[in-house]
Protein backbone atom coordinates (compact mmCIF):
# COMPACT_ATOMS: atom_id res chain seq x y z
CA UNK A 1 0.00 0.00 0.00
CA UNK A 2 1.44 3.40 -0.98
CA UNK A 3 1.94 6.39 1.28
CA UNK A 4 -0.80 8.37 -0.48
CA UNK A 5 -3.31 5.53 -0.11
CA UNK A 6 -2.44 5.12 3.61
CA UNK A 7 -3.08 8.81 4.25
CA UNK A 8 -6.43 8.58 2.46
CA UNK A 9 -7.50 5.62 4.60
CA UNK A 10 -6.42 7.33 7.84
CA UNK A 11 -8.26 10.48 6.79
CA UNK A 12 -11.38 8.47 6.03
CA UNK A 13 -11.32 6.73 9.43
CA UNK A 14 -10.89 10.04 11.25
CA UNK A 15 -13.78 11.52 9.30
CA UNK A 16 -16.00 8.57 10.20
CA UNK A 17 -15.04 8.92 13.88
CA UNK A 18 -15.73 12.65 13.80
CA UNK A 19 -19.08 12.16 12.11
CA UNK A 20 -20.08 9.49 14.64
CA UNK A 21 -19.03 11.28 17.81
CA UNK A 22 -18.52 14.94 16.92
CA UNK A 23 -15.64 17.11 18.04
CA UNK A 24 -13.75 16.22 21.22
CA UNK A 25 -15.66 17.34 24.30
CA UNK A 26 -14.08 17.93 27.69
CA UNK A 27 -16.34 17.91 30.73
CA UNK A 28 -15.93 18.49 34.47
CA UNK A 29 -17.53 16.39 37.21
CA UNK A 30 -17.46 17.50 40.86
CA UNK A 31 -18.35 15.94 44.21
CA UNK A 32 -17.37 16.37 47.87
CA UNK A 33 -16.36 12.85 48.91
CA UNK A 34 -12.75 11.71 49.40
CA UNK A 35 -10.89 9.66 46.80
CA UNK A 36 -11.18 6.54 48.94
CA UNK A 37 -14.99 6.55 49.00
CA UNK A 38 -16.98 4.21 46.76
CA UNK A 39 -18.73 7.20 45.21
CA UNK A 40 -15.46 8.58 43.82
CA UNK A 41 -14.37 5.14 42.67
CA UNK A 42 -17.64 4.82 40.73
CA UNK A 43 -17.32 8.26 39.16
CA UNK A 44 -13.74 7.61 38.09
CA UNK A 45 -14.96 4.40 36.43
CA UNK A 46 -17.81 6.32 34.78
CA UNK A 47 -15.31 8.78 33.27
CA UNK A 48 -13.17 5.88 32.03
CA UNK A 49 -16.12 4.09 30.42
CA UNK A 50 -17.36 7.24 28.70
CA UNK A 51 -13.93 7.98 27.25
CA UNK A 52 -13.51 4.41 26.03
CA UNK A 53 -17.00 4.05 24.59
CA UNK A 54 -16.90 7.38 22.74
CA UNK A 55 -13.57 6.58 21.17
CA UNK A 56 -11.85 9.25 23.24
CA UNK A 57 -14.14 12.01 21.97
CA UNK A 58 -15.68 12.72 25.41
CA UNK A 59 -13.26 13.15 28.29
CA UNK A 60 -14.40 13.78 31.86
CA UNK A 61 -12.20 15.16 34.62
CA UNK A 62 -13.37 14.21 38.10
CA UNK A 63 -12.83 16.65 40.98
CA UNK A 64 -13.22 15.09 44.43
CA UNK A 65 -13.21 16.27 48.07
CA UNK A 66 -14.93 19.58 47.39
CA UNK A 67 -12.14 20.85 45.13
CA UNK A 68 -14.69 22.92 43.18
CA UNK A 69 -16.80 23.92 46.17
CA UNK A 70 -19.26 22.53 48.69
CA UNK A 71 -22.41 20.61 47.75
CA UNK A 72 -24.62 23.67 47.30
CA UNK A 73 -21.98 25.48 45.26
CA UNK A 74 -21.47 22.47 42.99
CA UNK A 75 -25.19 22.08 42.33
CA UNK A 76 -25.52 25.78 41.56
CA UNK A 77 -22.55 25.62 39.18
CA UNK A 78 -23.98 22.61 37.32
CA UNK A 79 -27.39 24.25 37.06
CA UNK A 80 -25.71 27.34 35.62
CA UNK A 81 -23.49 25.39 33.23
CA UNK A 82 -20.17 26.27 34.89
CA UNK A 83 -19.59 22.61 35.88
CA UNK A 84 -21.02 19.75 33.83
CA UNK A 85 -21.83 17.02 36.39
CA UNK A 86 -22.52 16.85 40.12
CA UNK A 87 -22.98 14.06 42.60
CA UNK A 88 -24.31 15.01 46.01
CA UNK A 89 -26.70 13.76 48.65
CA UNK A 90 -30.41 14.08 47.98
CA UNK A 91 -30.91 16.42 50.99
CA UNK A 92 -28.99 19.13 49.12
CA UNK A 93 -31.74 19.18 46.50
CA UNK A 94 -34.26 20.26 49.16
CA UNK A 95 -33.89 23.92 48.19
CA UNK A 96 -34.17 23.19 44.46
CA UNK A 97 -36.86 20.53 44.14
CA UNK A 98 -38.19 20.16 47.68
CA UNK A 99 -40.79 17.59 46.66
CA UNK A 100 -38.07 14.95 46.24
CA UNK A 101 -37.09 15.37 49.89
CA UNK A 102 -39.73 12.72 50.59
CA UNK A 103 -36.91 10.25 49.95
CA UNK A 104 -35.12 11.57 53.05
CA UNK A 105 -37.92 11.25 55.61
CA UNK A 106 -36.45 9.30 58.54
CA UNK A 107 -38.04 5.86 58.42
CA UNK A 108 -39.66 6.00 54.97
CA UNK A 109 -37.07 3.72 53.32
CA UNK A 110 -37.23 0.34 55.00
CA UNK A 111 -34.42 -1.71 53.43
CA UNK A 112 -31.78 -1.48 50.72
CA UNK A 113 -34.03 -3.51 48.42
CA UNK A 114 -36.89 -1.10 49.05
CA UNK A 115 -34.60 1.84 48.25
CA UNK A 116 -33.52 0.37 44.92
CA UNK A 117 -37.07 -0.41 43.81
CA UNK A 118 -38.10 3.15 44.63
CA UNK A 119 -35.13 4.79 42.93
CA UNK A 120 -34.91 2.57 39.84
CA UNK A 121 -38.63 2.38 39.18
CA UNK A 122 -41.38 4.85 38.28
CA UNK A 123 -40.79 7.00 41.38
CA UNK A 124 -37.14 7.59 40.54
CA UNK A 125 -38.09 8.23 36.90
CA UNK A 126 -40.62 10.82 38.01
CA UNK A 127 -38.03 12.63 40.12
CA UNK A 128 -35.49 12.61 37.29
CA UNK A 129 -38.09 14.14 34.96
CA UNK A 130 -38.91 16.82 37.53
CA UNK A 131 -35.23 17.79 37.72
CA UNK A 132 -35.25 18.80 34.07
CA UNK A 133 -37.24 21.94 34.86
CA UNK A 134 -34.22 23.03 36.95
CA UNK A 135 -31.77 22.39 34.06
CA UNK A 136 -30.56 19.03 35.41
CA UNK A 137 -30.41 15.76 33.52
CA UNK A 138 -30.78 12.97 36.07
CA UNK A 139 -28.51 10.04 35.24
CA UNK A 140 -29.50 7.90 38.22
CA UNK A 141 -29.04 7.47 41.95
CA UNK A 142 -25.85 6.32 43.62
CA UNK A 143 -25.87 5.27 47.25
CA UNK A 144 -24.84 7.06 50.39
CA UNK A 145 -26.70 4.62 52.62
CA UNK A 146 -28.41 4.30 55.99
CA UNK A 147 -27.28 7.01 58.35
CA UNK A 148 -25.72 6.35 61.77
CA UNK A 149 -24.81 8.69 64.60
CA UNK A 150 -21.37 9.55 65.96
CA UNK A 151 -20.42 11.94 68.73
CA UNK A 152 -17.55 12.86 71.02
CA UNK A 153 -19.41 13.22 74.33
CA UNK A 154 -21.10 9.96 75.36
CA UNK A 155 -22.52 6.65 74.19
CA UNK A 156 -26.01 7.00 72.74
CA UNK A 157 -27.83 3.85 73.83
CA UNK A 158 -31.39 5.15 74.24
CA UNK A 159 -33.36 8.06 72.82
CA UNK A 160 -32.86 10.16 75.94
CA UNK A 161 -29.09 10.13 75.37
CA UNK A 162 -29.58 12.42 72.36
CA UNK A 163 -30.81 15.29 74.51
CA UNK A 164 -28.55 18.33 74.34
CA UNK A 165 -26.14 16.98 71.73
CA UNK A 166 -25.19 19.38 68.94
CA UNK A 167 -25.46 17.23 65.84
CA UNK A 168 -24.46 18.25 62.34
CA UNK A 169 -27.25 17.30 59.95
CA UNK A 170 -28.02 17.80 56.30
CA UNK A 171 -30.15 20.84 55.37
CA UNK A 172 -33.18 18.63 54.81
CA UNK A 173 -36.04 19.88 57.04
CA UNK A 174 -37.07 16.35 58.04
CA UNK A 175 -33.57 15.53 59.32
CA UNK A 176 -33.50 18.73 61.35
CA UNK A 177 -37.00 18.16 62.73
CA UNK A 178 -36.28 14.56 63.73
CA UNK A 179 -33.38 15.50 65.98
CA UNK A 180 -35.28 18.43 67.45
CA UNK A 181 -38.08 16.05 68.43
CA UNK A 182 -35.54 13.97 70.34
CA UNK A 183 -34.08 16.91 72.23
CA UNK A 184 -30.87 17.27 70.23
CA UNK A 185 -29.63 20.51 68.72
CA UNK A 186 -29.32 19.94 64.93
CA UNK A 187 -26.83 22.14 63.09
CA UNK A 188 -27.04 21.92 59.28
CA UNK A 189 -23.76 22.67 57.50
CA UNK A 190 -21.93 21.75 54.28
CA UNK A 191 -20.29 18.34 54.29
CA UNK A 192 -16.90 19.87 53.48
CA UNK A 193 -16.95 21.69 56.84
CA UNK A 194 -17.92 18.75 59.04
CA UNK A 195 -14.50 17.36 59.97
CA UNK A 196 -13.22 20.76 61.13
CA UNK A 197 -16.42 21.40 63.10
CA UNK A 198 -16.06 18.06 64.87
CA UNK A 199 -12.37 18.60 65.53
CA UNK A 200 -12.94 22.05 67.03
CA UNK A 201 -15.97 20.80 69.02
CA UNK A 202 -18.19 23.35 67.30
CA UNK A 203 -20.58 20.40 67.11
CA UNK A 204 -20.59 17.23 69.19
CA UNK A 205 -21.44 14.79 66.45
CA UNK A 206 -22.76 14.04 63.00
CA UNK A 207 -24.80 11.37 61.20
CA UNK A 208 -23.68 9.52 58.09
CA UNK A 209 -23.37 5.94 56.80
CA UNK A 210 -20.52 3.76 58.02
CA UNK A 211 -18.69 3.95 54.70
CA UNK A 212 -18.49 7.75 54.87
CA UNK A 213 -17.57 7.78 58.56
CA UNK A 214 -14.58 5.63 57.62
CA UNK A 215 -13.59 7.33 54.35
CA UNK A 216 -13.89 10.83 55.85
CA UNK A 217 -11.84 9.72 58.88
CA UNK A 218 -14.41 10.97 61.36
CA UNK A 219 -13.08 8.30 63.73
CA UNK A 220 -10.11 10.60 64.31
CA UNK A 221 -12.34 13.18 66.02
CA UNK A 222 -15.29 11.06 67.25
CA UNK A 223 -15.31 8.47 70.01
CA UNK A 224 -18.83 7.00 69.95
CA UNK A 225 -20.75 5.37 67.09
CA UNK A 226 -24.39 4.31 67.38
CA UNK A 227 -25.93 2.20 64.63
CA UNK A 228 -29.18 4.15 64.49
CA UNK A 229 -29.87 3.55 60.77
CA UNK A 230 -32.47 6.26 61.14
CA UNK A 231 -32.67 7.43 57.50
CA UNK A 232 -31.53 6.34 54.06
CA UNK A 233 -29.77 8.79 51.75
CA UNK A 234 -29.30 8.50 48.03
CA UNK A 235 -27.02 10.60 45.83
CA UNK A 236 -28.60 11.85 42.60
CA UNK A 237 -26.08 11.94 39.76
CA UNK A 238 -26.96 14.91 37.56
CA UNK A 239 -25.63 16.62 34.46
CA UNK A 240 -26.34 20.08 33.10
CA UNK A 241 -29.37 19.48 30.87
CA UNK A 242 -28.29 21.79 28.05
CA UNK A 243 -24.84 20.21 27.95
CA UNK A 244 -26.43 16.75 27.80
CA UNK A 245 -28.69 17.86 24.96
CA UNK A 246 -25.68 19.23 23.07
CA UNK A 247 -24.19 15.73 22.83
CA UNK A 248 -24.91 13.41 19.94
CA UNK A 249 -27.59 10.73 20.50
CA UNK A 250 -24.84 8.09 20.59
CA UNK A 251 -22.92 10.01 23.27
CA UNK A 252 -26.09 10.51 25.31
CA UNK A 253 -26.70 6.78 25.22
CA UNK A 254 -23.15 6.12 26.41
CA UNK A 255 -23.69 8.51 29.34
CA UNK A 256 -26.89 6.80 30.41
CA UNK A 257 -25.67 3.22 30.08
CA UNK A 258 -22.32 3.93 31.78
CA UNK A 259 -24.10 5.66 34.66
CA UNK A 260 -26.48 2.74 35.15
CA UNK A 261 -23.55 0.33 35.15
CA UNK A 262 -21.45 2.12 37.76
CA UNK A 263 -24.51 2.74 39.96
CA UNK A 264 -25.14 -1.02 40.19
CA UNK A 265 -21.47 -1.63 40.93
CA UNK A 266 -21.23 1.09 43.57
CA UNK A 267 -24.25 -0.16 45.48
CA UNK A 268 -22.92 -3.71 45.41
CA UNK A 269 -19.51 -2.49 46.56
CA UNK A 270 -21.08 -0.71 49.53
CA UNK A 271 -22.75 -3.93 50.65
CA UNK A 272 -19.40 -5.71 50.57
CA UNK A 273 -17.27 -3.07 52.29
CA UNK A 274 -19.65 -1.93 55.03
CA UNK A 275 -18.84 -4.74 57.47
CA UNK A 276 -15.13 -4.25 56.86
CA UNK A 277 -15.44 -0.52 57.44
CA UNK A 278 -17.25 -1.12 60.73
CA UNK A 279 -14.40 -3.39 61.85
CA UNK A 280 -11.90 -0.66 60.90
CA UNK A 281 -13.81 1.90 62.96
CA UNK A 282 -13.72 -0.42 65.98
CA UNK A 283 -10.00 -1.03 65.45
CA UNK A 284 -9.46 2.73 65.32
CA UNK A 285 -10.90 2.99 68.84
CA UNK A 286 -14.54 3.88 68.26
CA UNK A 287 -16.97 2.54 70.85
CA UNK A 288 -19.89 1.03 68.92
CA UNK A 289 -23.48 0.68 70.14
CA UNK A 290 -25.41 -1.73 67.93
CA UNK A 291 -28.49 -2.28 70.10
CA UNK A 292 -30.38 0.97 69.53
CA UNK A 293 -34.22 1.28 69.75
CA UNK A 294 -34.75 2.00 66.03
CA UNK A 295 -38.47 1.22 66.11
CA UNK A 296 -38.91 3.66 68.99
CA UNK A 297 -36.95 6.30 67.07
CA UNK A 298 -39.22 5.88 64.05
CA UNK A 299 -42.38 5.91 66.15
CA UNK A 300 -41.27 9.17 67.73
CA UNK A 301 -40.43 11.08 64.55
CA UNK A 302 -41.92 9.56 61.40
CA UNK A 303 -45.53 10.62 61.86
CA UNK A 304 -44.51 14.21 62.56
CA UNK A 305 -42.04 14.64 59.68
CA UNK A 306 -44.45 12.92 57.30
CA UNK A 307 -47.28 15.26 58.32
CA UNK A 308 -45.04 18.31 57.81
CA UNK A 309 -44.09 17.10 54.34
CA UNK A 310 -47.64 16.21 53.30
CA UNK A 311 -48.91 19.62 54.42
CA UNK A 312 -46.50 21.28 51.99
CA UNK A 313 -46.34 18.90 49.03
CA UNK A 314 -49.28 16.53 49.30
CA UNK A 315 -49.37 12.78 50.00
CA UNK A 316 -48.83 11.29 46.53
CA UNK A 317 -45.06 10.76 46.60
CA UNK A 318 -44.97 9.57 50.21
CA UNK A 319 -47.86 7.16 49.57
CA UNK A 320 -46.12 5.76 46.49
CA UNK A 321 -42.87 5.17 48.39
CA UNK A 322 -44.68 3.51 51.31
CA UNK A 323 -46.60 1.20 48.93
CA UNK A 324 -43.48 0.09 47.04
CA UNK A 325 -42.57 -3.45 48.16
CA UNK A 326 -39.18 -4.35 49.60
Amino acid sequence: MGYRMSRLIVGFLLAVSSAAWGEETRLRLAHTQPETDSQHVALAQFAKLVQERTGGQVRIEVFHSGQLGNDNAILSAVRGGVIDFALTGNPFFAGINPRQSALDLPGIIRTFGHAYKVLDGPIGGEIRTELEQYNFKGLGFLEIGFRNLTNSRRPVVKLEDLAGLKIRTTPNPSHIKAFQLLGANPVPMPYTEVFTALESRTVDGQENPITLIRSAKFYEVQKYLTLTQHAYTTAPFVMNLKKFQSLTPAQQKVMETAAAEVIREQRAANRKIEDGDLAKLKAAGMQVTADFPRAEFRAKVYGVVKADYVAKFGPSLVDAIEKTPD
